[in-house]
């Protein structure tokens, strides 16, 4: 198993319309193409806060992680949606991704 960790800075004043973004049409898009998400949230305490939307996504393993965000980001549905959303300016000031890999640590568990 991996984890995605994906932070997304919002343009000052534009988080609600990320949040509404991710609520009301990735978080759906997720569950029509079989992404496991872990959790989303704001940071409440560190850089960025109040200012980001922070998620975790589980895949098997990396071509899937490709194969699925793929599916998501190609559907036009979701395409649409990210337009509208960002009609009046951009939504995402910077964006970070991490994965993660805990195969050796599993054996503690």
């Amino acid at each position: 198993m991996i984890v995605e960790i994906r932070e997304y800075v919002a343009v000052p004043g534009r988080l609600p319309a990320i949040v509404d973004l991710f609520s009301n049409h990735t978080a759906r898009m997720f569950e029509r193409y079989g992404v496991e998400l872990i959790s989303a949230g704001h940071t409440v305490i560190g850089e960025n806060s109040f200012g980001e939307l922070v998620y975790s996504l589980r895949f098997n393993d990396l071509a899937e992680l490709d194969l699925k965000w793929g599916q998501v980001t190609s559907d036009p549905e979701w395409q649409d949606a990210f337009a509208a959303a960002e009609q009046d300016g951009p939504l995402i000031r910077t964006m970070r991704r991490r994965v993660i890999d805990d195969t050796p640590f599993q054996s503690r568990r």
